[in-house]
Order: structure tokens, then C-alpha cells, then sequence
């Protein structure tokens, strides 16, 4: 079996199954969740069938309840639905998710798991939205990956058909909806093969239909309504063992494994982390690390989460734990624990293991969660008490529970993988020019690639900061860069603002856009870039793309000078094979613009190979001394920006995705 290679985000692969399942897609746009009904209703434009030799009707409603009610009635009509939500627009739809549930209907509701509007608007990832509706009936099932989206979305639709019961199916917003990689592709043809096709038979058959009328909805007195609600409980008894089914299923066509808690790490591990979501990536690469090097630890990874499956869980879970750390991406304030933890405490309530479990949580409003977090986790189990109910990722200066980090040095991305990252200002088009590259590299050469972008809450005029892996190893690294083999940017006064080369490896590349000559850098540039530069070894390379887009009349528009230096520094492929995959990449990007569009952009390209220049870095740079007053003294440089600490010690904005459209 050949297999298809396609560089998406996770909000693509999303689409793309859960338009294979669809005859109905009622949508209302909500950050992070709008470009999955996007990328539906452009495959509906283009005539894409789905598995029953159509195309799905996408329907934009007027309000996130009004797209739950049409997922209800839809349903009742015999369409199979479907809708793409998040936090507080997803909230909006549980008076929907009881009936459907209730009336036992194959729903599915994908969700780019975030934040909710609390103390303040928040449009980042976390589990606080899918939290809040796990009590309403459906089944809910999680992944980690851009890859885990494309073989296990498909699980969600498999199952809601053969067993009845819908489903929430979730991923982490923005870390996994907008994180780019390079993933395997699910052939349409393989999946009708594994649908249920007398279980969709059945559920058109129960049709609201005048030619065959039955009764729904009703309001029903205390004589009948408890026997009704509890005559559902074999549909959620027989959940679990279909979905293992239906994964097993999914195997076969994939290769990849999957069960409704994954376990990774040492069989014979005394400590481990339960967890769902992208963080299991973390952790994965924390528990190979540790395991090198002589300890026993492990990861299980949720993925049915409702119903929750005692059978499963044990059947996955290693003997041998003494200590249990269980991560939630959640805050449930005034609860004895945050939801996945009371489970797991409940789980082993009745068990002949007895381990001490203790909770914590991450990642809330889209924070960084890093390996040196998980190696706190760790580290932390190791104590006789461990503390209970405590965070990563922050600094609890209040109630004191926050784990310090530890081992902040150790970088888990896999040998021979490049890291780049990519500063620039929000419409200079540095992060397209970047999704470009990206998809270029995975698409078009045998590597694999990653990329995601971190972007100003100011939108238009705001500070990007685009995040690059690529190699010849899978990469599973869910969290930002903070060790980079190559660093751009795209703004000259950023030099005086932040810290540029925080993290830029010994022997590393570094590009700026400048309009400064090689004298003037000696006069202008920060003394401790010039330190930083010549102790290091950096390459140090320019090109005044303003200057270039201004004589091609791009305006401030240079990001394809950038681009063409970046693929001629980094000689990823031959710079000749580069040009013409940028030119190519133009055309699809600007040519309804225009003929004289892309022609500028391709002169871009060009003099972007040709204006780069490396500079020869004098031997006194080294010893560069800081101006008084100037804001160097110190850790080098003054921020006005917040954001989180590099393993330097310096801060830097990195941590703000753009909120394109709101809820």
C-alpha cells in the first residue's frame, strides 16, 4: 500500500474525514474552529463526493445555537451532521447536545479545544470548553497530533453511526488545529470499506417521515421519564469495545496503532503521567529521555475519554506504577480535583493497585507546556508526598504550587532536525511566505516538517514569530522553539526591542532585513548582539529587502526577498529547485491577482537570491561594551513585550496567536 504524504494543520485533516462521513454540515464560525468549515465548504465548491457519492450541503446559521439546533433537526431528517466549534460558541450548542444524545443520534461535533471567556477573553487552546459539556451524553474523543486528527477523526464518525451515541470529537486548539506537519493521508475508498453500511441504512430508516409518522420530543411525567433515560445504558455499555473495534479497524488501513488509552514508555515503569492532548508529545519525548538514562517512566494517553472504560484503562496500564501524576488542561475552581484526575482517583478506587496519584494543571489559555515542565513532573513523583493539585508552566507567586523547572537545557527534538524561527510584523507577510515554506519542504523532498505560528494579539501591526522544524524523523514536538539553528527577522528596529538571538545555537545562521552596510552594523547594532554573534560563531547574514520590494513597488511587502535568502541560507534543497517552487507557490497564492502581481513577487524572489550578503564579523565585536543608559546592561536588552522565558534568561514575545474572527 503506497502511501500519500500531504503537509495540513490539523483543522484540514479534520475536514477532510469528517467530509467523508457528512451529508450536512451546519456551521457558525469561531476561532480556532472556522477554517475546518472553511476548508468543507471549499471541497463542496470543488465537487468533492463524500462516501455516499455527494456533495455535503454546508449551512451557515446565524448564531452557534442556531447551528446546533439545524445539527438536531438535520439529524432527525436523516442526514448525517455534522459542526466545527470551540469554548464559549460550544457552550452555546449543550441544550442540543442532551437531546441529541437523549434521542441516541448520530452527531459529531469537532472541536480545536479552548480557552473560555473567564477573568478575561482568552481565544487560546485548552480543555475548559469540552469540560464543561462532558456530562451531556456524548462520547468524547481526544488526540494529540496533526497525524492522531487524520486517523482517529474518522473514529468519531465510524462509531456514531454503528452505536448511536454522538460524539465530541477534540484536539487542542491553535498547538494542534494550526500546527502544520507533514502526515500520512486516509484514502476515501479505504474508509467506506469500514463503514457500517447497514447501520447508515438503519439510521435513514428512522427518518422523521409522513409516510411513516412516529411520535419524538415529547414531555413525559415521573410515570415513565427515569426508565426512559436509563433505557439508553446499553448503547453506552457497548461504546467502548466499538471504538476499540473501529480502531483496530483503522489500523489495518493505517499501520499506526491506536486504543482508547494509549501507553507509552517502560513496561515495567514506576512512575507516570496520564494526560490527552498534544502535551502526550511532550511527555513522549520526556519519557524517552528519562528511560535512556536509566529510570522507568511512562505516559498513558487518553483517548475516549467519555465513556470512561475501567476495563481499558487497566488493560493498558502498567503494574508496576507507585506514583500517578495526572495532567489536566483545565481548572474546575472549588472542585476536590480538575475532571480527568477525579476519574483516575475514582478508577483506582476499587483496584488492587494502590498508587499515590496526585494532579496538576498546564497549558491554560494556550501557555507553553515544554519539556522542562514534564521533567519537573517527574521529578516531583519522586518525593514521598508529592504535592497535589499543582501547575507547570507559571510561577503560582500566590498559593505556591507551581513546580519549578528543571533540566531546561536538555533539547528532545530529534537528532538531525533543523529549527528555525522566523521574526517579522503581521501583514509583511513573513508567516504566509512561511506556510509556503513549510508545505514546500514537506511536500516537495523527504523530509518532514513542522510549523507553527505565534502571533501578536494586535493582528495587522503586531509581532509574528513562526516556528520551523524540519528533518528526516517524525517530529513530535508540540511546544515552541527555544533551541534554533536558524533565526530570521524581518524588522531591522526589532534589534533595539527584543531578543533576537535568545536560543540561537553555537555555529547558528542568523538573517536580518536591514538597510545598515557592514559599517554601519558596527555602529548601529546592539553591543550585546555583536557579543552574542562573534563569541558564538554565528553566521551573520543581510539583505535590505526594503530596499528591493521598494523598487519592485511591493510596498512593505518583502517577505518573498526573505523567503528566497532563507532557502539559499538554509540549502534545504538546490537553490534553483527552491526559485521555482517559490515561483509556483506565488502562483497560487497571488495569481488572481494578477500577472503583474506575481511578476513582482518573482523579482522579489529573485534579487532575494542575489542581494544576500555575509557578513564578515570583526574580531572587537566580541568585546562589545554596552552604552549607558541604553537598556543592554544586564540580560542584554530591554522588553515591552510579555512573554516567556528563553533557557537564557531573557523574555521574549512568543506566546500570542492572532484571534482572526470571534465568537
Amino acid at each position: 500500500m503506497s502511501k500519500k504524504m500531504k503537509t495540513m494543520d490539523g483543522n484540514q485533516a479534520a475536514a477532510y474525514i469528517s467530509y467523508a462521513f457528512t451529508d450536512v454540515a451546519a456551521i457558525y464560525p469561531i476561532t480556532p474552529s472556522s477554517p475546518m468549515a472553511e476548508h468543507v465548504d471549499e471541497d463542496a465548491a470543488k465537487g468533492r463526493t463524500n462516501l455516499f457519492g455527494q456533495k455535503v450541503r454546508v449551512i451557515e446559521l446565524q448564531s452557534e445555537a442556531g447551528a446546533a439546533g439545524a445539527v438536531h433537526g438535520s439529524l432527525q431528517a436523516g442526514a448525517l451532521t455534522t459542526t466545527y466549534t470551540a469554548s464559549q460558541g460550544f457552550l452555546l450548542m449543550i441544550p442540543n447536545l442532551y437531546k441529541i444524545s437523549g434521542e441516541l443520534l448520530p452527531g459529531v461535533f469537532h472541536v480545536s479545544a479552548r480557552a473560555l471567556a473567564t477573568n478575561s477573553l482568552n481565544i487560546f487552546g485548552d480543555h475548559q470548553d469540552v469540560m464543561a459539556a462532558r456530562q451531556a451524553g456524548c462520547a468524547m474523543l481526544a488526540e494529540a497530533s496533526v497525524q492522531e486528527v487524520m486517523d482517529l477523526a474518522a473514529v468519531a464518525h465510524l462509531v456514531a453511526i454503528k452505536g448511536r451515541v454522538p460524539f465530541i470529537n477534540f484536539f487542542d486548539g491553535f498547538r494542534t488545529s494550526h500546527e502544520i506537519q507533514k502526515i500520512e493521508m486516509v484514502d476515501y475508498d479505504d474508509l467506506s470499506k469500514i463503514l457500517d453500511w447497514d447501520a447508515v441504512k438503519a439510521f435513514r430508516r428512522r427518518a422523521l417521515n409522513p409516510d411513516h409518522p412516529v411520535i419524538r420530543g415529547t414531555a413525559q411525567n415521573p410515570d415513565v421519564y427515569f426508565q426512559e433515560r436509563e433505557a439508553s445504558n446499553t448503547y453506552y455499555q457497548a461504546l467502548p469495545q466499538l471504538v476499540e473495534e473501529a480502531m483496530a479497524d483503522m489500523a489495518k488501513i493505517t499501520g499506526r496503532e491506536h486504543h482508547l488509552f494509549d501507553y507509552y514508555g517502560a513496561k515495567d515503569a514506576d512512575r507516570i503521567i496520564i494526560a490527552m492532548g498534544s502535551v502526550c508529545q511532550a511527555v513522549q519525548e520526556t519519557v524517552d529521555y528519562l528511560n535512556k538514562n536509566g529510570e522507568k517512566v511512562g505516559l498513558l494517553s487518553v483517548h475516549l475519554y467519555r465513556p470512561f472504560s475501567l476495563e481499558h484503562f487497566f488493560k493498558y496500564l502498567p503494574k508496576t506504577v507507585k506514583k500517578v501524576a495526572v495532567l489536566d488542561h483545565t481548572k474546575e475552581p472549588g472542585a476536590l480535583g480538575e475532571p480527568l484526575y477525579l476519574d483516575v482517583k475514582a478508577a483506582f478506587y476499587n483496584s488492587d493497585l494502590n498508587p499515590v496519584i496526585v494532579g496538576g494543571r498546564f497549558g491554560l489559555g494556550g501557555k507553553d507546556t515544554t519539556p522542562d515542565q514534564i521533567f519537573a513532573v517527574f521529578d516531583e513523583l519522586k518525593k514521598d508526598a508529592p504535592i497535589d493539585g499543582f501547575t507547570i508552566g507559571i510561577d503560582d507567586d500566590v498559593t505556591n504550587l507551581s513546580l519549578a523547572p528543571v533540566m531546561s537545557d536538555v533539547n528532545l527534538t530529534p537528532e538531525g532536525t533543523t529549527a528555525c524561527k522566523f521574526w517579522g510584523l503581521g501583514s509583511d507577510g513573513t508567516v504566509g511566505a512561511n506556510k509556503s515554506a513549510i508545505k514546500i519542504i514537506g511536500d516537495k523532498t523527504d523530509m518532514y516538517a513542522q510549523a507553527y505560528f505565534a502571533y501578536d494579539s494586535k493582528k495587522s501591526g503586531g509581532i509574528t514569530m513562526s516556528h520551523l522544524r524540519f528533518g528526516k524523523q517524525p517530529i513530535t514536538s508540540p511546544y515552541l522553539i527555544n533551541n534554533a539553528d536558524f533565526i530570521s527577522c524581518s524588522q531591522q528596529s526589532y534589534v533595539y526591542k527584543y531578543d533576537l538571538l535568545a536560543g540561537l545555537k553555537k555555529n547558528g545562521k542568523f538573517l536580518l532585513n536591514t538597510v545598515w552596510s557592514d559599517e554601519e552594523l558596527t555602529k548601529h547594532l546592539p553591543a550585546y548582539m555583536k557579543r552574542y554573534i562573534a563569541k558564538n560563531n554565528i553566521e551573520f547574514y543581510t539583505v535590505n529587502a526594503v530596499e528591493i520590494a521598494k523598487e519592485l513597488g511591493l510596498g512593505g511587502r518583502f517577505n518573498m526577498v526573505m523567503q528566497s535568502a532563507f532557502f539559499k541560507i538554509a540549502n534545504i534543497i538546490p537553490t534553483e529547485t527552491a526559485v521555482k517552487y517559490l515561483k509556483d507557490a506565488v502562483v497560487t497564492s497571488y495569481g488572481k491577482k494578477g500577472q503583474k502581481i506575481v511578476d513582482m513577487n518573482n523579482g522579489a524572489i529573485d534579487k532575494g537570491i542575489d542581494a544576500l550578503h555575509l557578513v564578515t564579523v570583526p574580531a572587537d565585536w566580541a568585546s562589545a561594551e554596552d552604552e549607558k543608559g541604553s537598556g543592554e546592561e544586564g540580560t542584554g536588552i530591554h522588553h515591552g513585550s510579555p512573554g516567556c522565558h528563553e533557557p537564557s534568561g531573557r523574555r521574549e514575545t512568543a506566546g500570542f496567536q492572532i484571534p482572526w474572527r470571534d465568537g
